[in-house]
């Protein structure tokens, strides 16, 4: 929500409930002299028509006067003859009355009447030629005969046909004068009737206004708490008006409405007023400082800009841009830490990654190419651990410094983009390049690399012997993002490692194809189930007189997706993986199973050989599971030789130390595997006794080859003095038999005598062995064993 919707939302109901509460205390406070000013009204008005009412009193006596000094009504009351008197008397006195009313329409009648109420003289100026006089009025004349009054007027509003006024006056019929109270009976009654118009539409007025009629009594009002007035009319004649409450409480409402509205339209207007101000000086400078840290925030802006605000937004504002400049300031110093590497000063792997992943999508999307070199310092943990971390820290700054000017320098000199320069950890640095492949940048860069290595690495004027392996990958031929070119590189930098090392090597499909099947065999191993894919096959050992002394168990694996899959290619991935576990303790269950018929094949001396890997030996339960294995199939641990490549003397721990002694001290036998494969000195042969050493197939081909007999006597003599039997492997032609013979060597195995078989096959060649005579030596079975070779 906005500042400007958030001030809106407080302001305007504050505002408008301020405006209503000021109507309604207006309202209040005002009520009563609205009031007493309604009363002061009514009772003006009242008394205006009151007037208006006496006026027309006086009109009708004035109108009566006027007759009586008129010659015509002399004339009609001295006229003795009746019928001239109703007919030409008659007349003139009535154009008489005519004459004397200012209104020709208006009504007035006149009628003169007898003390015994006789109608001498009726006329009344209406549209009726037959009107005659009414018995309201002739009940008020008899009411006056009887009576002492001689003058008398009276409002007949309620009887008859309509209101009128009426002025009554007793005559004598020879003066015209007021008669003698003795002698009104002879007098004449004269009534002067006229209809106060005014005063009625006065009255329909306020009627009207109102909605209430005047009351006529012959009191006054009484005092009351309605809004009401009364006005005296005569002597015994008030008119009253009573509002009702409803008619003011309308009249009220009226006024409530008018102040609501105007309270609401003030409110409105002020509301619009202060968010306008609020927007102007408030919430607009801080809208555009907002936008301004947004822009740099996106990146649009790289700094806030300053609008000379004055007061708290301009502290603010000036605030905001030190608060980013330190911000800035702070971040590049984080970015240069956790960019760079400590040690040496260059890019670390970090800034790596996201320069390069920069440079490879452009290098995607424009089509073109670059290349990733790989460099590991071959012999760098020699030196280290040798002349001590100061060297090894010394060394690796001395060589970034050189490779990153050696670097720059070739990629100058062609006229391309800076190559970027890292260090990704401990010995390993990259450098990527935005060149062409074919214009020999990177072979370039890759001979100046190895050159700094010729005769070793010179740092602080002392020469170390180390080299480097680089491998090198392309993108996008061998990698289309920048994990995947960093591991084809590395795949490549082993390949030059493994072939002799202070060399370059290229990424190539048969590398990413080797990869690719570790990662399957990887894959295959972590998921499959070892009584479905895995078996075992068995290779006999012999004596020196052929008789069979024992078989080693090896295990083959056929995969329904990669195939066969061969112990080189499995064992060390699945030892380097973790999953030696799962597949020693399968084959141990499963050669152990079938001792028993290799013993009724061979005989019951029969000694059954079982790999198992050497990081499994420092296991905690490798010496028990040994034990249950052979006491669940009846075996006795004489039977079973632990067979141990010789790379287990290498490192020793307390752990595996333990678990060789508990392994002898239980019975079993062992043998070191493989010996003479680059690993087990003479000191360790020594300290690690064994029952049996097995000699390796290569070093076996060497010494046969180069006919070194007094070499191989040396070694099997070596042996014998720790009391070790010594079994030659490899042999596969008769030369090798003989001189291993020769030697001294106690058994021998190899495909001269069988190769590898399945239990089933096994017991089809012991039976063909068993066929012939048992006493055969070793070296008449000789030419046996080279046509079983072949």
């Amino acid at each position: 929500m906005t500042l400007g919707k958030r001030a809106l939302i407080l302001i305007f109901p504050v505002v408008l409930a301020g405006y209503l509460l000021a109507a309604f205390s207006v309202h209040v406070a005002q009520s009563r002299s609205i009031r007493a000013l309604e009363h002061a009204k009514l009772s003006q008005r009242l008394e205006h028509a009151a007037a208006v009412f006496q006026n027309e009193v006086r009109r009708s006596k004035s109108f009566l006067n006027a007759l009586l000094n008129s010659n015509a009504l002399r004339q009609f009351v001295s006229e003795t003859d009746k019928t001239y008197r109703a007919n030409a008397v008659g007349v003139r006195l009535q154009e008489s009355v005519k004459s004397l009313s200012d209104d020709p329409m208006g009504f007035v009648s006149l009628v003169i009447l007898t003390s015994k109420l006789e109608t001498e003289y009726y006329f009344e100026n209406s549209w009726d030629p037959f009107a005659e006089v009414d018995q309201a009025q002739v009940e008020l004349a008899r009411q006056l005969v009887k009576g002492s009054k001689l003058t008398d007027w009276a409002y007949l509003h309620d009887v008859g046909r309509r209101p009128r006024i009426v002025y009554s006056q007793f005559i004598d019929p020879i003066t015209l004068g007021r008669p003698l109270p003795s002698n009104k009976a002879n007098a004449l009654l004269m009534q002067v009737a006229v209809q106060p118009d005014r005063f009625l539409q006065m009255q329909t007025a306020l009627k009207k206004e109102y909605e209430s009629d005047i009351v006529l009594q012959p009191w006054p009002l009484a005092v009351t708490d309605d809004l009401s007035a009364s006005a005296p009319l005569g002597p015994a004649l008030y008119a009253t008006l009573t509002i009702s409450d409803a008619h003011f409480d309308s009249q009220m409402l009226r006024q409530k409405t008018l102040l609501a509205l105007g309270a609401v339209a003030m409110g409105l207007f002020s509301i619009w007023l202060i968010v306008v101000l609020i927007r102007r000086f408030i919430t607009e400078p801080i809208a555009t400082l907002d936008a301004n840290v947004m822009a740099v925030m996106v990146g649009a802006r790289d700094e806030i800009v300053d609008h000379d605000e004055a007061g708290e937004i301009g502290r603010l504002t000036q605030n905001i841009r030190e608060l980013h400049r330190q911000s800035v300031h702070s971040l590049e110093l984080v970015q240069k830490s956790s960019w760079t590497d400590t040690l040496t000063g260059i890019s670390n792997r970090a800034h790596f990654n996201t320069l390069a992943t920069g440079v490879v999508q452009d290098a995607m999307s424009s089509g073109e190419k670059c290349s990733l070199l790989f460099i590991d310092i071959d012999n760098f943990k020699f030196v280290n651990d040798k002349h001590g971390h100061e060297v090894g820290d010394e060394l690796l700054k001395t060589l970034a410094a050189r490779l990153a000017d050696h670097v720059d320098a070739i990629t100058r000199r062609r006229g391309q983009k800076p190559a970027i320069f890292a260090r990704l950890s401990g010995d390993e640095f990259a450098v990527l390049v935005r060149s062409r492949p074919g214009d020999g940048t990177v072979r370039e860069i890759a001979a100046a690399i190895l050159a700094l290595f010729d005769d070793g690495f010179e740092v602080s004027g002392k020469r170390y012997p180390v080299t480097a392996s680089i491998g090198a990958a392309i993108c996008p031929d061998d990698a289309s993002n920048v994990a995947e070119l960093i591991s084809n590189a590395d795949a490549a930098m082993y390949q030059a490692k493994s072939a002799g090392k202070n060399r370059s090597s290229r990424f190539s499909r048969a590398l990413h194809d080797r990869r690719t099947r570790l990662r399957q065999i990887q894959e295959e191993l972590r998921s499959l189930d070892p009584d479905e894919q895995f078996h075992l096959v068995y290779m006999p050992i012999v004596d020196t007189k052929g008789r069979v002394t024992g078989c080693e168990a090896l295990l083959r694996w056929h995969s329904p997706i990669l195939g066969n899959v061969t112990p080189d290619e499995f064992v060390p991935i699945a030892e380097s993986s973790g999953l030696f576990s799962k597949i020693d303790w399968w084959v141990i269950n499963k050669a152990m199973s079938d001792c028993c018929q290799l013993k009724a094949l061979f005989g019951p001396d029969t000694v059954l050989a079982v790999n198992i890997s050497s990081a499994e030996l420092h296991s905690r339960s490798i010496s028990d599971y040994f034990s249950d294995c052979v006491e669940r199939h009846g075996l006795q641990p004489q039977s079973i030789d632990i067979e141990l490549t010789e790379t287990f003397a290498v490192k020793v721990s307390d752990q595996l130390r333990r678990n060789i002694e508990e392994l002898r001290q239980k019975g079993f036998r062992l043998s070191i595997d493989d010996f003479g494969a680059g690993y087990t000195s003479v000191q360790q042969i020594i300290d690690y006794a064994a029952d049996t050493i097995k000699l390796d197939r290569a070093l076996v081909s060497n010494l046969t080859a180069s006919q070194s007999l007094p070499v191989l006597k040396a070694v099997v003599a070596l042996c014998h003095a720790k009391d070790m039997a010594v079994v030659g492997e490899g042999v596969d032609r008769p030369e090798k038999l003989a001189m291993l013979t020769a030697a001294g060597c106690d058994r021998f195995q190899g495909y001269l005598i069988s190769k590898p078989l399945s239990l089933d096959d096994l017991a089809i060649w012991a039976l063909t062995r068993t066929a012939r005579p048992a006493a055969e030596t070793v070296e008449g079975n000789a030419e046996e064993w080279r046509s079983a070779a072949r």
